[in-house]
């Protein structure tokens, strides 16, 4: 990252088959060593299983997974005179929602079950839910961030 001049953000396309940037961006999470096809597979395949299973729209399931996964509040460390503090801070909409489907794969990825579609298909619904380990990691990140309230005045 440059000292001084901002970081230009990249323009990400859609995915080919649903239009949507957020099924992109779910398949470059999910996408390890630079396979992309097997990523979109993979992807695709959970959107049919979800499609499946809730009888409407997969790609507004996983917007919905995504909305609830996002965190609103973080905490950041701040040395100040020795000591460090977890300052809370609020998280802005672009990190919000890397941090919702980073969650929301790794929490995949850790269930059990047997393939990663079927996987990601059932986190993503419970996710939509409120349910499951990244609404969990969610949940945790606002009780952190709610403990260190009393460090709010370090922000800056």
């Amino acid at each position: 990252m440059p000292r001084r001049a901002w970081v230009t953000k990249r323009e990400i396309p859609p995915d080919p088959k649903y239009q949507s940037v957020a099924v992109a961006k779910v398949i470059n999470k999910v996408m390890m060593g630079g396979k992309k096809s097997l990523a979109e597979r993979a992807v695709y395949q959970a959107l049919e299983i979800i499609q499946d299973r809730v009888k409407g729209d997969p790609v507004d399931v996983l917007e919905q997974a995504i909305r609830n996964a996002t965190p609103l509040l973080a905490v950041k460390s701040r040395r100040v005179g020795g000591a460090t503090y977890q300052v809370p801070v609020e998280v802005r909409s672009d990190r919000g929602l890397s941090l919702s489907m980073r969650w929301i794969v790794r929490a995949a990825r850790g269930r059990g079950g047997k393939s990663i579609a079927e996987k990601l298909a059932a986190e993503v619904m419970d996710a939509a839910q409120k349910q499951g380990a990244a609404i969990k990691k969610r949940e945790d990140t606002h009780r952190m961030a709610e403990a260190n309230r009393a460090f709010v005045h370090y922000r800056w």
